[in-house]
């Protein structure tokens, strides 16, 4: 799959819901069937690290390996289908002004942020947490944390099979839309990272939208 970008023509003043989530901040929300959901990097390279699930069975909740299998590529853009672990689509990104989406590099937490950084950060705020506590507050658990995709963080892969946490490919304004294809839970952390110079050691806001299924009116 190559890079597209694609313009949504959603009017942001139709959105039924309109939200501006702080670095650090979770969000948690189902999404029926056909609904839409944008997330606006308003700043530029924010890390916006996301969970989803099948709404009526947590337990179906998403594979980034069977995704990048079934696609052929191992980031997301327009026309990724997010899969779950037996082949069902969660959600589809039908808009994306940035290009690609990491989905290998993971969420960080306080034990990556040690061996990242040194032992010295270890206290600081991590996305593992923010998951954590939104999904103990849905009665879901920690085993129920699993895969996540890095919207707007750009993690290339190494000849070698390493990863790197390169400059972002995002900038203020950029987006990426995404429906659902069925009632899925979608969990967001805004990533609180202070130690990685891909923002700037700066987190910033992001605005999510979502709009009901334009195709049903």
């Amino acid at each position: 799959m190559t890079d597209t970008l694609v313009s949504s023509e959603l009017d942001p003043s139709a959105a039924v819901l309109d939200h501006t989530l702080q670095p650090g901040e979770g969000w948690m929300r189902v999404l029926t069937a056909g609904q839409r959901l944008r997330i606006v990097d308003l700043a530029g390279n924010q890390a916006v690290d996301t969970l989803f699930y099948d709404a009526h069975q947590p337990a179906e909740r998403y594979s980034a390996q069977d995704t990048i299998r079934e696609q052929g590529s191992i980031y997301l853009t327009t026309g990724s289908r997010l899969l779950t672990g037996s082949g069902r689509p969660l959600v589809t990104i039908v808009a994306d002004t940035c290009g690609r989406h990491d989905t290998l590099g993971g969420a960080c937490s306080q034990e990556s942020n040690a061996v990242r950084y040194g032992e010295h950060t270890r206290h600081m705020h991590a996305c593992r947490q923010t998951f954590l506590a939104q999904a103990l507050a849905w009665g879901l658990e920690k085993r129920d944390l699993s895969h996540n995709v890095n919207f707007f963080m750009n993690v290339p892969v190494t000849p070698e099979g390493g990863l790197m946490f390169a400059d972002g490919l995002s900038a203020p304004g950029k987006y990426v839309e995404m429906r659902a294809e069925r009632d899925v839970i979608v969990l967001i952390s805004n990533c609180p990272q202070l130690n990685n110079p891909c923002n700037a050691y700066d987190p910033t806001p992001v605005r999510l939208l979502v709009w009901d299924d334009p195709e049903a009116v």
